[in-house]
């Protein structure tokens, strides 16, 4: 594919029957390798591509050469909701170098200086290309072809490019997974008991804008510890983990505890996903994001920071529902340790003489140690009524509660509905009263 165009070479077009009504992109690979020492490294490549492209279908096939342990896995497709398709855009003016800008000069169609700053550049209009142009001064004006630059111009274009100020790219060209689909993939993949997901703002690195978008789940088919899973532009990094931005931002930057969250104990799946026109890799593997860069710590950190604030809540309720549905128990755990010891104090109470004319009694017409002395009162009896009042109390609390989180809080779920599309089809209608209900087959 050339970069200049970013046009394919088609090698081949052919039309072929399509009786079935199918649609999308099919791509199939084969590679040949070393499947036994690179098993694991593969399996979680696709698990972590299923993740993060929840509205695509995987088949992974191997077959061994010896004809045994043959082994076939099916990451099937949850949704049919795409990303948003990013607009083709011009280059910002911030964010090119000395090479790109003599490539873009080497291959303009423009046929003055003017008209290359204008419509080869995005965020300069008429009027401002030729106030830059005045600051480069050296024989160049407006009409000057691009081709008649020499270096030392081209150098100069290049310092005013990066010294005048223009606004900030839109990140219209970028094309985030989505928190939607974030969370359908994590959900599908992990099987979590809680996640939260978020989308950051756009923000600008050396010119080239940038989307941090996140999840943090807890539970799930994942190893207890933080678990942390990389992607740049949706494509997952395997290699290089520990010097990478969002490995450091999650095992140092995050304080875990004060989000009820144990990072030892808790299985925790963190999931940062890190889109942009350039992604300040370091070293020549491309695997890992420099972790010496501001603007991306501080946007990694944000993202971890607000699923996290998500998850304190959801726990903190699911810690009080839990406390609420298990109060019972517990009190009743300890009723009979505190009938043993409530009954052998009124039996020493019992066998006490008064001593002169203060009652042992508080009560007008019951005198409880008297009455357990002559076997009025049993130990059983009081287990019963105790049991009876946790009971009663427990009844009372309950229904407290509700009142206060709202008669529905307790049984609401989230959950996320997908529209209908071509692909659908329905059963015969049922009519009811008040409506026709058509089933999905």
């Amino acid at each position: 594919m050339p970069e200049n165009w970013n046009e394919p070479n088609v090698h081949k077009v052919e039309l072929v029957d399509n009786a079935d009504g199918w649609h999308g992109v099919d791509v199939s690979v084969t590679i040949e390798g070393d499947w036994n020492k690179c098993r694991a490294k593969v399996l979680n490549y696709l698990r972590q591509i299923a993740v993060i492209t929840p509205y695509a279908k995987f088949t992974f096939t191997y077959l061994s050469l010896a004809g045994k342990g043959n082994v076939s896995k099916v990451y099937r497709r949850r949704t049919d909701v795409m990303p948003r398709l990013p607009k083709e855009m011009k280059y910002h003016p911030s964010s090119v170098d000395l090479e790109l800008i003599k490539n873009l000069i080497a291959h303009t169609k423009q046929t003055t200086v003017e008209a290359f700053l204008h419509k080869d550049f995005d965020c300069i209009d008429k009027e401002y290309a030729r106030r830059l142009i005045e600051e480069m001064r050296g024989g160049v004006d407006p009409d000057t072809s691009p081709q008649e630059l020499t270096n030392k111009h081209i150098i100069r274009i290049h310092q005013i490019l990066h010294q005048a100020r223009f606004p900030d790219p839109t990140g219209a060209h970028l094309s985030p997974a989505g928190e939607y689909n974030i969370r359908l993939g994590v959900m599908k993949e992990i099987q979590p008991d809680l996640v939260a997901t978020y989308q950051g703002d756009v923000r600008v690195f050396e010119g080239h804008a940038f989307i941090v978008e996140a999840a943090v789940s807890c539970g799930g088919n994942i190893n207890p510890g933080i678990n942390i899973h990389r992607y740049a532009n949706r494509i997952p990094l395997l290699f290089e983990a520990g010097a990478d931005v969002i490995t450091r931002t999650a095992l140092k930057r995050i304080n875990w505890k004060s989000y009820k969250i144990n990072q030892t104990g808790d299985k925790v799946g963190v999931f940062v996903s890190i889109v942009s026109t350039k992604i300040p890799f370091k070293g020549v593997g491309k695997e890992h994001i420099g972790d010496d860069i501001e603007e991306m710590v501080h946007a990694v950190k944000q993202a971890l920071q607000h699923c996290c604030i998500q998850l304190k809540g959801k726990i903190t309720r699911a810690i009080a529902i839990s406390e609420q549905s298990h109060r019972k128990r517990n009190l009743a755990k300890y009723i009979p340790d505190a009938i043993n010891s409530i009954y052998s104090v009124l039996e020493s109470m019992a066998d006490h003489k008064p001593y002169g004319p203060k009652r042992q009694r508080l009560e007008e017409k019951h005198n409880l140690p008297q009455e357990i002395k002559n076997r009025a009162v049993t130990k059983e009896a009081m287990l019963k009524k105790l049991t009876e009042h946790v009971e009663r109390i427990d009844t009372d609390m309950a229904l407290e509660y509700q009142m206060q989180v709202g008669l529905t809080q307790g049984g609401r779920e989230k959950l996320h509905l997908t529209p209908l599309g071509a692909q659908h089809e329905h059963q015969q209608a049922i009519h009811a009263p008040l409506c026709v209900i058509k089933l999905l087959q």
